[in-house]
Formats: structure tokens, C-alpha cells, sequence
């Protein structure tokens, strides 16, 4: 019999995977027939979030030559090296563009389609356009993948989820405001996807309560202001009549760092330095564990500190007391943060030209504002500092954080979950938004369609209305009839839609305390809540505990979605490899791709 092979999900991470397959199948495949399921109602590589049916006025947050689906010489990983283009290489764009996801979809069906083109001539793909609802079989037999609306399962050998990001159900607060809401005449949408959402219920000129400053909110704020017929003439937004009102907050009060405007030059910091795989296995091999803040933050912050000062010292000597051997040795040896601290403050003299991580992640912290017009003129002085410092690269320390960030997450994910606060740092520091869009905030701010809440936004509803304050501005608040929750949904295997996923948790699947689908580290299968693998189930991406940055990367910083990837599908390939029948009958000449309804 043919073998068969079930991914569900057909977005970038499942043409991660199949791009591997292929760059593996030539050591690791015998030849037998295999018949490979792609099981997605979305077109293959763009998939959901990247499909071409979304507006163009929303773009990618990474320059198009920060783009990648290929590997690279960096990526540590025990298959071949597949070498592409970037998005803009392929595109033919200026590699500082940001592009559109319309445009980054079209780049994924493309590799999509070289992927499939470079599998063994004896695999069949089919696409499925189709949900699967669930997953059943013995541990030591074939798997059963039921799809929506077909009364016969697709069987197979191995099934690997690919999930992405998912839809989920509102937690007990997003319930009890949803409720308050239907009660009493108002309109509240919940964690969302954007290009998903309904927002045609937020009225022209009203005001409307916004939680959440991240990529959430920009999407938000370009389809209320320019997706109703606003414009941008330089810097001045004029509007078109038909917004509403935004008033942003969030815990920290400021939207995400802008993307850095500058590309880097010399010598990189040897990273990892104090956070590499020796770290790593020392807090593994811990028989009580570790604990995040304790034990693994203060490697963070002085690999780090390491980035940021090897670049100052080596680039700005004019700006240090100390020369960097010098510093380099004292650095190393320093044992916790109060000795750093007065290392770093006897070497570099100017305080602008320090890394402090707790300022950078609390800005507004202990900051108040005795009006809310006052805390507009200091919100925008905040942001137009970012910009302006962002773009210049006297900072470019801060462009050597950003590699320190990459080679931290890419430790970080052998550990598992690791709580979703260092997920949410990484991405406020190393993942905001291109630089136009916050200049796009500035125009909003200036022309009054766009006004800032503060931090540790709090919003209760009461006498009849949604109302907004923070410590930022005490006493103050503001009311409106609309709440929009401008964040995903969270990745929770309990309280996610798909219903495969609640089955999966139902039938006693791994998951962490913060409900993301347990893996294992060497290769991606599930595990149960033993820890026992399941040795014909994997899954890769931003619902399991082995959640990396993005599915795609900047070439030439290891990718670790790559090295999972490729050691998902020498997994993959080794099974099916073992158990093939070598005498199965099959096409030898070409492989074929087909739509299966």
C-alpha cells in the first residue's frame, strides 16, 4: 500500500515543512509511494493570515529583505541547505520596502508550488479545501482524519498539525463584556484577527475604546482612517468624515518600537555569548526545574548587555571610558545585576547610551499627566523620539539588541513555555511597526482622530457605557459605546475553536499551564499529559510550546522554525521510510498536485 502523510494546515508553516521533506527525501526517502494531504480551506502557502482576499492597505511589519522561506548556512539543522530568494529578491522590490500581505501571499504560493515541484517523483499531493474537525486512531495504527462535511476519514501513517494561528473562544472577562454589551445596546468585539473583523458597527465620529497597541491596533487603525476614504498629504491626515473616534491604552501605554530604519554595518556581537546551548542544557538538566524570572531573565538581560555594549564600545569609543577588553573581562566576570549596573555607569558616561530593559519595557512607568490634552503632547513626544532615534544610527546598539533578541529566542525555544510575558517583550522591542505607520499615528494624533488612554488601561462597564482610565492620568476616564480588543486571540488547546484541537484536549493531549499543545524538543511529536510522545502525531507552530517568532525569518539568523522544520520531517521521513513497502505500485514520473472536494 501507498503510504500517507496528513498536514493540517497549508499556510507558511506547512510549506516549511514540505520544503524540507523534499531537501530530506533525497538521504532519507526509499522511493515507495506516498500520498501527502494537505488539509486547509485556505489556498496552499498563503493560507489564512496571508491570503490574497484582504485589504492592500495592510502590510507585512519587516522589510521586504528581511524575508525568507529558504535556509541558510546559519540555520543549525541536520539536512541540506536549500538556498531562495528573499520576498524581495523574488519580487524584484526595493529590499527596504514594506510590503503588503497580498504581496507576501503571492511569494508563499510561489515557494508552495517549488516545494511540491522538488518532492520525489513518487508523492502525490492533494489539497482538501477543507477543516478537519478531528483526529483518531490507535498509537500503533493508522490515523483517521475526519474532514468537514466528508463522511470517510482520510487515513494515514503520520499527521502533522500546522495549524497557525487560531480563533478562540472569549475568556470569562471577554464573556461578561460581550454580555454587558448585548444588555445594554452597545458594541464590543473581541480578540480578533482584523482583516476578520466586522467593524462596520463603529460609527463615523464616535468615540470608541481601543485595548491593545500592537500590529492588532495598526491593522485597526489603517482600515478605520484610509480604509474609509481618509489620506495622508505628507504629514498632515485629512480626514474623510466617516472615522471614528480611537482611544488607545494598553499595560504599557505606547504602541510597539518602530521597526530600526537602518541596515547594520561591521562587525556583528558574537552571539550567544552568556545564553547558548550550554545555558540552556544546565537549566534543563535543573532536577526541581527553573523558574523564568530567577533563572533564566538574568542571562537574558547580560546576553543582552553584551549586544548592545560590544557595539558601542567597538563602534562609539568616543562615547566609553573604558576599552572594551577591558570592559569585555569585567562584563564576563560580573556576577548579577548591581555589579553590571556599576560597571556600566563607571564606563559609559552618557545614560542615553545605556541599555535599561526595565525603562525600555515600562516607559510610562510612575509617569502621570494631569489632563488627558496633556498626555497627548507627551505620548506624541514619545513617539517622534522613537522615530527619530530608530532612524539613526548613532543608536545602532539598538540594532545589536535586536540580534541579541533573535539569538536569544532561538535558545529560548528549547526551553518550552516559558509564559507569554517574554513572548510579548520580544515583539513590543524586536516586532513593532514600520516606521510610516507611526508616523501615520503621529498625523492621527495631531488631526484628533486618534487620542492616547495611558497604561494599565482599565475598562469597566458601567451606567450603561464601556469607560476607560489609567493611573496615567488619575481620576480621569473616558466613556464610549464601543470597545474593540485590538490583540490575537490567545493560542489555548482548551478554548480553542477548532474543534480538532478541543478534541485533541479532551482526549488528553499535553499542554502547558497556559494551554499550548506540548511537544516534544527533538522533533515536534505530541505528547500526552504523561509526557509520553505520540509516535504518529506531530505539531509545529504558535499553538504548541515550541512557538518560535514566525514561521518565515531573516535570512542568515538561524531561523529556528527552520531547524524545526527540518527535524519534524527527518522524523517524518525516517518513519515512512521504515515501514514503506518497496514493492507499492506508483506514479515514478512526476508529481502531481490535486484539489480534492
Amino acid at each position: 500500500m501507498r503510504r500517507s502523510l496528513v498536514i493540517v494546515g497549508a499556510g507558511p508553516r506547512g510549506t516549511g515543512l514540505i520544503e524540507r521533506i523534499a531537501a530530506n527525501a533525497p538521504e532519507l526517502y526509499d522511493g515507495a509511494g506516498l500520498d501527502l494531504h494537505l488539509v486547509d480551506p485556505h489556498p496552499p502557502g498563503a493560507g489564512r493570515i496571508w491570503r490574497a482576499a484582504q485589504s492592500p492597505l495592510l502590510w507585512m511589519n519587516s522589510h521586504a529583505e528581511d524575508v525568507t522561506m529558504f535556509t541558510d548556512e546559519t540555520v543549525d539543522m541536520a539536512g541540506p541547505v536549500r538556498p531562495g530568494p528573499t520576498l524581495h529578491e523574488w519580487a524584484g522590490i526595493d529590499g527596504r520596502t514594506f510590503a503588503d500581505r497580498q504581496l507576501q501571499g503571492a511569494y508563499l504560493r510561489w515557494v508552495h508550488e517549488q516545494a511540491v515541484a522538488a518532492l520525489p517523483p513518487s508523492v502525490r499531493v492533494h489539497h482538501h479545501p477543507r477543516r478537519a474537525v478531528r483526529v483518531s486512531g490507535p498509537r500503533d495504527g493508522h490515523q483517521r482524519v475526519w474532514l468537514e462535511g466528508r463522511p470517510r476519514p482520510l487515513l494515514a501513517d503520520l499527521v502533522v498539525l500546522t495549524l497557525g494561528h487560531l480563533d478562540a473562544e472569549p475568556d470569562a472577562e471577554q464573556k461578561e463584556l460581550a454580555e454587558y454589551a448585548r444588555t445594554h445596546g452597545l458594541v464590543h468585539l473581541p480578540p480578533d484577527f482584523t482583516a476578520d473583523s466586522d467593524l462596520s458597527a463603529l460609527a463615523p465620529g464616535e468615540p470608541v475604546l481601543v485595548r491593545g497597541f500592537g500590529l492588532a491596533f495598526v491593522d485597526l487603525m489603517a482600515l478605520l482612517t484610509e480604509g474609509r476614504g481618509g489620506r495622508y498629504d505628507g504629514d498632515t491626515y485629512v480626514p474623510s468624515g466617516r472615522e471614528p473616534v480611537l482611544h488607545v491604552g494598553s499595560r504599557r501605554g505606547v504602541p510597539y518600537h518602530s521597526k530600526i530604519g537602518y541596515d547594520w554595518t561591521g562587525e556583528r556581537p558574537p552571539l550567544p555569548r552568556f545564553l547558548g546551548p550550554a545555558q540552556i542544557d544546565g537549566l534543563l538538566a535543573r532536577p526541581d526545574g527553573f523558574d523564568f524570572r530567577r533563572d533564566v531573565w538574568p542571562l537574558v538581560e547580560k546576553e543582552l548587555g553584551f549586544a548592545h555594549y560590544h557595539r558601542l564600545f567597538t563602534v562609539h569609543p568616543e562615547r566609553t571610558a573604558m576599552s572594551w577588553a577591558d570592559f569585555d573581562e569585567k562584563y564576563a566576570a560580573a556576577e548579577d545585576t548591581v555589579e553590571r549596573e556599576a560597571l556600566v555607569a563607571s564606563a559609559v558616561p552618557d545614560p542615553r547610551d545605556r541599555l535599561d530593559l526595565a525603562a525600555l519595557d515600562r516607559p510610562l512607568e510612575g509617569v502621570r499627566y494631569a489632563t488627558h490634552e496633556e498626555l497627548q503632547d507627551g505620548l506624541r513626544e514619545y513617539v517622534e523620539s522613537d522615530l527619530r532615534r530608530r532612524h539613526d544610527r548613532r543608536y545602532s546598539p539598538d540594532l545589536a539588541v535586536f540580534l541579541g533578541l533573535l539569538s536569544v529566542y532561538g535558545q529560548l525555544v528549547r526551553l518550552g513555555d516559558i509564559g507569554g510575558w517574554w513572548h510579548g517583550f520580544f515583539s513590543y522591542l524586536a516586532s513593532g511597526p514600520p516606521g510610516p505607520r507611526l508616523r501615520q499615528l503621529l498625523a492621527l494624533s495631531r488631526a484628533g482622530v486618534l487620542r492616547f488612554v495611558g497604561a494599565d488601561m482599565e475598562v469597566r462597564a458601567e451606567d450603561g457605557v464601556f469607560r476607560a482610565s489609567s493611573p496615567t492620568v488619575p481620576g480621569r476616564s473616558v466613556e464610549a459605546r464601543a470597545l474593540v480588543e485590538a490583540r490575537l486571540p490567545e493560542p489555548t488547546v482548551r478554548r480553542a475553536l477548532d474543534p480538532l484541537l478541543r478534541g485533541l484536549h479532551a482526549e488528553g493531549v499535553g499542554e502547558t499551564p497556559d494551554g499550548l499543545l506540548r511537544v516534544d524538543r527533538a522533533d515536534g511529536r505530541l505528547l500526552d499529559r504523561s509526557g509520553r510522545p505520540h509516535p504518529r502525531r506531530f505539531a509545529l507552530g504558535p499553538h504548541t510550546d515550541g512557538r518560535t517568532p514566525g514561521a518565515f525569518t531573516r535570512p542568515r539568523t538561524g531561523g529556528p522554525a527552520f531547524r524545526q522544520n527540518d527535524a519534524t520531517a527527518r522524523a517524518v521521513l525516517r518513519f515512512l521510510a521504515g515501514r514503506a513497502d518497496p514493492t507499492a505500485d506508483g506514479p515514478r514520473s512526476s508529481t502531481v498536485l490535486s484539489e480534492v472536494r
